[in-house]
Parts: structure tokens; sequence; C-alpha cells
């Protein structure tokens, strides 16, 4: 066996490189004296695909006589995924019961006028190695279908139908009130707290308006909607001016022959659109608390429970994604990076990010510190969030208001290359999948009518100035706190205390004197 292995490298060896190299070889060197750099002998000169860089990153735009937008990306495989994102969400429900986004997306891809039953659509994407799903959020509505290229036809058919002609059955509409009511349990019962948190800090920021309004159906909400509404919603919302079909893996001329074929004289199931009634109100930045005092103790139980924890969010007004300064604020706040205090750490982990350095590696008693940074078409919101035992609440959001102060300090040069770099670095790396294409170019279309390209984000990154981050943190700073708390809040400082923090020069809160403790 080994005899023969050997006769078979030898012979591989004679064949690659000729007689007179293999002969050489064996003499004595371990490696043919063959340049690496000149061509090998009798080997046909290689033909490489190429294609012009403009060309290969280019979203091309194309706007239907009924005001639909079709936006599609050229990215080379065998799959391509697409979408239809509506210009809709839960900050549009103003005039209706909150709740109605997150209802349409767990009643997204059931039965329709083509297809009785949502087996039947999963049987039919099936026959192309196709998956389907539908998210909501604040401000948008995302269907999408992510399948082989050739079933696009079929792909952009069953979009139109499940967008535009949802039976909506009593018996869909009672499993999805089932479905939500699990998911507000699941929420308040999970032991990571961040998504109830985002609401909370939210409807803290904007209160009772717009982005303020929940993104989750309230339990008293899940008895109201009904077909009778969601159709009133819909028609509202979901016309063509209010979408865009957006595509990555496909010829652009192909998917606005199908989007023409679908969706230019479809009519809706629930009759004319009527967008004169859409809510066209700007989020009004408010501040605010939300406290929510609950026992911890038990969230996470078992031979290693998470210890009793309170959480804390603390944010400050930012700005839109429309606004020049939005990239320094991302910047910002991939400077204060964070984490939990368990993170494994290593490269493009965010160990050396503010809130590491100066927070979670200096007080072992923090389990967590982490930035985020929420933005919208027309405000935004940074916020931290941070986590510790009950009984050092009010020094941990001490911590938290000096580090707001600081961040209106001059950045050092190496800190904030470092989030420069690392957030071109997370851009670029996002944006390898084909998944996260189709998100960019949807949402970009459907705000701005356009699409920036990565290079052109990486050198509007390139530009910031440690003086653009002073700058626009000194503007974050005069406006008013957003508080969320949740957990054990005996230790909680008041609200005035935070603002009065975050007001001063240090970040410290005002001192406290109690005669008895």
């Amino acid at each position: 066996m080994a005899t023969h292995m050997s006769r078979c490298r030898t012979w591989g060896r004679v064949q690659r490189f000729g007689i007179a190299a293999y002969r050489k070889c064996s003499s004595g060197s371990g490696y043919p004296n063959i340049s690496l750099s000149a061509p090998l002998p009798g080997i046909p000169k290689p033909v490489f695909a190429a294609v012009d860089s403009h060309e290969q990153c280019e979203t091309k735009i194309t706007t239907l006589e009924n005001g639909l937008k079709v936006a599609s990306q050229n990215k080379f495989g065998q799959f391509c995924t697409v979408g239809i994102l509506v210009n809709s969400g839960s900050r549009h429900e103003t005039k209706y019961p909150s709740g109605i986004a997150h209802f349409l997306e767990k009643l997204a891809f059931s039965s329709t006028a083509q297809y009785g039953s949502k087996d039947e659509i999963l049987l039919t994407l099936e026959k192309h190695g196709g998956i389907c799903d539908c998210q909501t959020s604040r401000d948008t509505t995302m269907y999408a279908v992510s399948a082989e290229v050739k079933g696009l036809d079929t792909v952009v058919s069953l979009l139109s139908d499940a967008v535009l002609q949802p039976r909506l059955l009593d018996e869909e509409i009672e499993m999805t009130r089932m479905a939500v009511r699990f998911e507000l349990e699941d929420l308040s019962m999970r032991p990571d707290p961040e998504p109830l948190l985002t609401e909370m800090i939210h409807a803290a920021a904007y209160r009772g308006n717009t982005v303020g309004l929940p993104r989750f159906c309230p339990v008293e909400s899940v008895e109201k909607i009904d077909k009778k509404l969601l159709h009133m919603y819909l028609q509202s919302y979901y016309c063509p001016e209010r979408m865009v079909l957006a595509g990555v893996g496909i010829e652009h001329e192909q998917l606005v022959a199908c989007a023409r074929k679908y969706l230019l004289n479809v009519k809706p199931v629930w009759g004319a659109s009527t967008p004169t009634n859409v809510d066209l109100s700007v989020a009004q930045y408010t501040g605010g608390i939300v406290r929510m005092d609950k026992d911890m103790s038990d969230v996470s139980l078992g031979p290693t429970p998470i210890p009793e924890l309170t959480h804390i969010m603390i944010g400050l007004e930012s700005c839109s994604f429309l606004e020049d300064d939005f990239i320094p604020f991302a910047v910002l706040n991939m400077m204060m990076g964070g984490g939990g205090s368990f993170s494994a750490g290593g490269p493009g982990k965010g160990m050396f990010t503010r809130l590491y350095l100066n927070v979670l590696n200096r007080h072992h008693w923090m389990y967590n510190a982490t930035s985020y940074h929420h933005s919208y078409e027309d405000t935004g919101l940074l916020c931290i969030h941070a986590s510790a035992d009950p009984r050092q609440v009010r020094e941990m959001v001490e911590i938290l208001t000096r580090e707001f102060i600081q961040m209106a300090g001059t950045a050092g040069e190496m800190e904030l290359e470092r989030a420069k770099t690392q957030l071109k670095s997370m851009l670029m790396m996002n944006l390898e999948s084909r998944p996260v294409i189709f998100e960019d170019v949807g949402r970009q279309v459907l705000a701005t009518g356009k699409r920036k390209l990565p290079h052109e984000l990486c050198d509007l990154i390139s530009n910031v100035t440690a003086s653009d981050i002073k700058r626009v943190t000194t503007k974050m700073l005069c406006s008013k706190p957003a508080v969320a708390a949740l957990g054990d809040l005996t230790e909680m400082p008041s609200y005035e205390h935070i603002q009065a923090a975050l007001s001063s020069k240090d970040g410290h809160l005002p001192r406290m004197y109690r005669l008895f403790r």
C-alpha cells in the first residue's frame, strides 16, 4: 500500500514538473527549480472572468407607472434573495390599536387567493430550494424569499399574492392571537432583557408618539384586532408608492419584467388604496423614565443560575440616518462598544472599546455594559445598557453618566482609528451576505430613493475626525435623558438626579445624605 502511494506521488511530480525537473528535485534539493512567477511549459494561458468594478456594485433602480420602485443588485451565484419592503411599522399606528404590524408579521405567508394554506406556499418554495420570512420594525415591514434564480417568476408571483391578496381567515387570526400572547409571555420571562429594555427606552424617549409606540402588541389590543381593522390599515399603508421590490442575485431587467407582470395592475383584496390616510407625524423626542419593578431572582434557575440583576438603560437623542452626523454617531457608538463581562475576547471583539477599558475592566461587579445606536428617518437614540447587583445600582448609574460626559472629551487618535477601522470591517463583512445586501438595498431605496455604495460609506467613515465626535456629543448632551429601569429598583436614583449628573462637568450624581442606612 505504502509503495503504491509512493509511486503515485512520484508519477504526479513527473506529470507536474517534467522529467528533467523531477530528476533535479530527486537528486537532493527539496523543491523543483522552477520560478513561481514564470508560466509552466505546455500549460495554456488562463482566462479569468472579469467584471467592471462599478458595474459589480451598482444598484439599479426603476420606478413603475404605479409608483412601485424596483431595485436590484447583481451578485453571481445559483440563488437570489427577493422581497417587498413596505414603509409601514408600529410608528404608523397612531390612529389604530397598537400591535397591527406585529399581527401582520405573524400572519405573513398564510393562505392567499392563489395558495390555500401556508403549507402550500412552503411546498411551492421547496421546489426551488426556497425559504420565506417576514420581519417588522418600527418603520418598515419586510417580506423576503431566498430561492434559486430560475424560480424568480414563481417567487415574485408568490410575494405579490402574500402581500396584496392575503385571505386573513378567522382561524388564522385566532392562531395569531395565540402566537402573540405566547411571545408577550416569553418576552417577560426570558433571561435576556434587551428586547424589553429597548421597548421601554423608546417609550421613555418618545412618549406616546411615532417610534415610542409599542413594537409588540399590548395585551389589551390582542382581542381588538380583527380582519376589518387589518383591511383598514392595509388600505392606507400597503400602496405601491410606499413599496420597494428589491432583489439580489438577479438581472435587473428580469426583475422589472416580473414586477410589471405581478405588481403593476393588481387590485389588492382590500380594494383601492387610500394613501391620504397615512400618518405623517414627525418623531417628537420627549425624554423621560420608564420603570418596571420586577423580581428577577427566578429568571434563570438550575445548577448554575444567573444572579439577580438590575438592568438600566440610559439614552440621549442622536440624529436620523438621513443626516450627515449619522456617520460620526456610528463611529462614536463603535468607540464606546462594550459587551458582557464574560466575553471571550480576541481580535474584533471590541476589548479595547471604552466600555471595556473604563467600565468592565475596572468594576468587576458589573455584568454588562453595551452601547446601542437606533436611527430612524427623522430621529435617533444613542443609549448604554448596563447590568449589576441591585445593591450597586446607584454606583452603576453614576458610572454611565460619567461615560456620557467623557464622550465630549477629545478622542485619542489610536482609539478613533481603531473604531473607524472596526466599523468599516463590520460593514464590509456584513455585506458579504446576500440577505444583508438585500435588506440594505431595500431599506436605503425605500427611505431615500437611492443607495449609497459600501465604498462611499467607507470614505465617509474615514473622513470622521475627533472634532466631529466632540461636536455631535456636545449637541447630544443638550437633550433630556431617556431612562429605562428593570428589576429591583430600591437603590435607583431619581430621574432629576440623573438629569443633573448629565448636565454637570464630571457626570457625578448629586450627593445624598441619609440619617439612617
